[in-house]
């Protein structure tokens, strides 16, 4: 247990961010309006998983939509309680503790707004351990966990609640009411109880994202390779160095949809890197080569401070290094990848490991480098033995004391 100030909502909206991969919301309006939820009401509690009962009810947080309608849509702040608070009136129960639904920009800290105004704590845990773009794709639904009943607000003030018959359901008719409340709401959802929380959802998300925000910033006071801090932290790799020179983008069934084309520079010169994104990126190809794909994260990084860049604020130029960080093992599971993997977003590819690629890659570039070798030496080695050979045809030629002996 510990408490949450201003100052560390900064590192935690940073590095949510950086495992948000390129979803989750705006980084900056989620932070400036929790920090002023704090302001007001004072700090915020966070809980380790193991400072819960097992029968607490526990209530998440979040913003549903599509992520580029923030930049104009900004919310008014009061739809995250009304949400709660609705969830809480239909349940007929008071929520123990609020938390975060996703590991993304605007999801990890908008639950602080809830936390403050309404004096409750926030547990120290997350439902993806990065951020997808629908509602079912949490780790709760791996263990059968039901995101209704769920509550929908929105700045005007109407409110909604919905029951399921399943998650996917539940995606299907909120992205309906989310596109009429103008692309973007409010949602209280998958309330669970103590004991749930600690066997289904991702732990440690927000305290991983303070330390990777933390430190990004450090390594920027501190004049460090920001990048290489990122990936440090993380256990992630680095794919490709470029700069931006196509992004499409649109809004469209809610979400935000497009792809972006990266041309390399300094070691991937010549080469063109292609990511695609709905909300969040799922899959990066360099030249005519697959490099990742969901559910491994792929997160685009400043090539200058390591910071991340959002789908939304993407831009002609912005000179980016492309990560990838692998993901919780719960998404590796079949379960998990039957609603995360490539195959769910209209990919026909099969899901691999960015370790394994990594492993492979570096297999691959051993190889060539020996043959490499080889080869030089084997050419080195016939030059040395046909050169003496030509010197002593050519001196025997020019010789006159040989054309004296004929």
């Amino acid at each position: 247990m510990r408490q949450i100030g201003r100052d560390n909502l900064e590192d935690i909206a940073i590095g949510a961010a950086v495992l948000g991969t390129g979803g989750g919301g705006d980084p900056y309006i989620g932070k400036l309006m929790a920090q002023h939820a704090i302001d007001q009401h004072g700090p915020v509690t966070l809980l380790d998983p193991s400072e819960i009962s097992d029968d607490d009810l526990i209530i998440p947080s979040a913003m549903m939509g599509a992520p580029t309608v923030m930049v104009e849509k900004i919310p008014a702040g009061h739809e995250f309680v009304r949400s709660f608070q609705a969830l809480e009136a239909h349940m007929g129960r008071k929520a123990k503790a609020t938390m975060s639904i996703e590991a993304g920009g605007l999801n990890s800290t908008t639950p602080f707004i809830v936390a403050a105004t309404l004096g409750i704590p926030l547990v120290d845990c997350d439902g993806m351990g990065r951020a997808f773009p629908e509602i079912q794709m949490l780790t709760p639904t791996l263990f059968g966990v039901s995101a209704t009943p769920m509550a929908l607000a929105d700045e005007k003030g109407n409110t909604c609640l919905i029951n399921t018959i399943n998650n996917r359901w539940t995606e299907t008719i909120a992205r309906t009411i989310t596109i009429d409340m103008g692309c973007s709401s409010m949602i209280a959802l998958y309330a669970m109880s103590g004991k749930q929380i600690k066997e289904a959802c991702v732990l440690g998300t927000m305290s991983l994202a303070e330390k990777i925000g933390h430190e990004i910033r450090a390594a920027r006071r501190l004049h460090l390779d920001g990048v290489e801090t990122v990936l440090r932290v993380t256990g992630g790799f680095k794919l490709f160095t470029g700069k931006v020179s196509d992004i499409a983008r649109r809004t469209e069934t809610g979400f935000a949809r497009g792809d972006v084309t990266i041309t390399g520079i300094g070691e991937d010169v010549g080469s063109t890197l292609w990511i695609q994104f709905q909300n969040e990126f799922l899959v990066a190809k360099k030249d005519d080569q697959l490099i990742a794909t969901v559910p491994d994260l792929i997160t685009l990084l400043d090539a200058e401070t390591g910071e991340p860049i959002t789908t939304e604020h993407i831009r002609y130029g912005f000179r980016v290094v492309v990560i990838s960080i692998p993901c919780d093992p719960k998404w590796r599971t079949k379960a998990g990848l039957e609603i995360v993997g490539p195959h769910y977003f209209g990919y026909d590819v099969e899901f691999v490991p960015i370790e394994q690629r990594m492993a492979t890659k570096a297999t691959n570039a051993a190889k060539a480098a020996k043959t490499e070798s080889a080869g030089r030496a084997g050419k080195s080695t016939k030059t040395d033995k046909t050169e003496p050979a030509a010197k002593a045809r050519k001196s025997s030629k020019a010789s006159p004391s040989a054309k004296a002996g004929k």
